[in-house]
């Protein structure tokens, strides 16, 4: 899902997607709207915030 997130935002970044196409594609939820899979090399994960708990 992160890399599918990466591949799309980078579109947005390259003037290839306008940040409401982006949307469009996160509502729609639907993998083949969205840009290609970024690759995992390079990808990795920081640090996690969670919220309190209920």
């Amino acid at each position: 899902m992160v890399r599918n997130l990466v591949g799309t935002l980078l579109l947005v970044a390259r003037g290839q997607m306008t940040t409401d196409e982006f949307s469009t594609v996160l509502q729609a939820r639907n993998r083949s709207l969205a840009g290609p899979t970024a690759p995992a090399r390079g990808l990795f994960l920081e640090q996690v915030f969670y919220g309190p708990l209920p």
